[in-house]
């Protein structure tokens, strides 16, 4: 094993494509990480970062999600939720219209013309969000002054041009790593807003409880719970429900036929990290336009709005929640057909054992499917909510959420098994020329 590791390592410079791929990837994020500090022009930069430090709750976590390009008001406020929203409402969608549903089964044909459906709704949510956000600036004064200088026509015109450019512009870097790099691009965008700020939140709170304003036990309860809580999610990711499947094979000799058995793996979690951040899409706009809106008004039910879709509260919970779940079953019904597999099953000759092929398969595959969906939506939720309870409860200020480090956990998780699987098939395409060398 050791040895194998060493080769694995000691080839790593000599795989050219794969060093491309790597240096590809930190090339573009070196790229996202500028552009999160080129400003949208007309705004305060202090008194856009008192405004989002005094009005905390859900835009914390979307500044946090954004890299603090949203403390900035950055060309990359809006990151890349546009397009993860654009791209859900597509795909369900798909499952609904039968014209969609018929571009889905046309192979890349039809995925080309639902990518061009995906970018045109980018650019109109983007459009759409990035005008919201303008139109509510300009009516906010923080402690440190007016956060738009002069607001008119031409501040929204320009801010709804350089969010929506923005956001475009990181839909194509995505779709570029994801191409070009190793891993998913969108996924990666997500992972490096969110680690961007992790080492001055990690100061801030060791400077806390060096000044004795944060107790030990409780940063240390935290960061054992952080820890037990990335293992879960290594453990549950992993997870699967195999299923044995009998292949019937001719084969010569005394025996006509010879059985192989081999298994039908289901992950538990199938949706992956797409339903926490649909759920938090979806609560965070109407919770940063109650916020906003509450700064200049001051109205109470307004006021009631902001304090209940606010993290930790039970409302914000209970929604969130609802649509883990929901979403959960939702897009594993999107990626993962039952009936499409038992056809597989058939036509390779492949059947589970005491369940006959077709149909019945079928509604079997689908009744796991379910109960594992269920389980694995219940994962989602526990990961995502129980560590913001603990903190609440604890009142320990530290970064990460639980739906943070869901995210960050498995997509470094996938990039690690994106590396793995290149090197495994160098070290194949090598065994395989040797192979032809030596028959030669």
């Amino acid at each position: 094993m050791a040895a194998a590791k060493g080769t694995s390592v000691g080839s790593l410079g000599k795989l050219t494509e794969l060093r491309q791929r790597i240096f590809f990837v930190i090339g573009a994020l070196i790229v996202y990480r500028l552009g999160s500090f080129i400003p949208v022009p007309g705004v305060n930069p202090d008194a856009m970062a008192a405004l989002i430090g005094q009005s905390g709750g859900i835009l914390d976590m979307f500044n946090m999600f954004s890299g603090g390009s949203l403390g900035r008001l950055s060309v990359f406020a809006l990151g890349v939720v546009p397009y993860i929203s654009a791209s859900i409402v597509v795909q369900m969608m798909g499952s609904v219209i039968p014209t969609l549903a018929a571009l889905r089964k046309e192979g890349q044909s039809g995925q080309r013309t639902l990518t061009m459906y995906t970018r045109f709704g980018t650019v109109g949510l983007s459009a759409f969000q990035a005008f919201g956000i303008a139109a509510a600036l300009m009516k906010q004064t923080s402690s440190v002054g007016p956060v738009v200088y002069t607001p008119g026509f031409g501040f929204i015109l320009s801010t709804v041009v350089g969010l929506t450019a923005g956001s475009m512009f990181l839909m194509w870097l995505g779709e570029q790593m994801t191409e070009r790099g190793i891993g998913n691009g969108i996924s990666l965008l997500i992972f490096a807003g969110i680690v961007a700020g992790l080492p001055n939140a990690v100061a801030h709170t060791l400077g806390m409880a060096s000044n004795g304003e944060l107790n030990t036990l409780p940063l240390v309860t935290v960061c054992g719970m952080v820890l037990a809580v990335t293992a879960f999610v290594v453990f549950m990711e992993r997870a699967q429900r195999r299923i044995t499947v009998n292949y019937a094979r001719r084969s010569g000799g005394q025996r006509s036929y010879m059985n192989q058995t081999s298994h039908l793996p289901l992950k538990i979690n199938m949706s992956g990290v797409i339903p926490p951040i649909f759920a938090n899409s979806i609560l965070m706009f109407p919770a940063m336009a109650a916020t906003w809106g509450n700064v200049s008004h001051q109205s109470r039910w307004l006021t009631n709005v902001v304090q209940a879709l606010t993290p930790g509260e039970p409302l914000y919970d209970i929604i969130y929640a609802v649509l883990v779940i929901t979403f959960a079953f939702f897009y594993t019904a999107i990626v993962f057909n039952s009936q499409d597999t038992a056809d597989n099953l058939k036509r390779s000759g492949a059947l589970i054992p005491g369940i006959r092929p077709g149909r019945s398969t079928a509604e079997y595959i689908d009744s796991v499917m379910t109960r594992l969906t269920g389980v694995g939506a219940l994962y989602l939720v526990l990961v995502c909510l129980v560590p913001t309870f603990m903190q609440n409860a604890w009142h320990v200020p530290f970064y990460f959420g639980g739906t943070s480090l869901l995210i960050v956990v498995v997509v470094v998780m996938d990039f690690t098994a994106q590396v793995t699987a290149h090197l495994y098939s160098h070290q194949y395409e090598g065994l395989l020329k040797k192979a032809n060398l030596r028959r030669g």
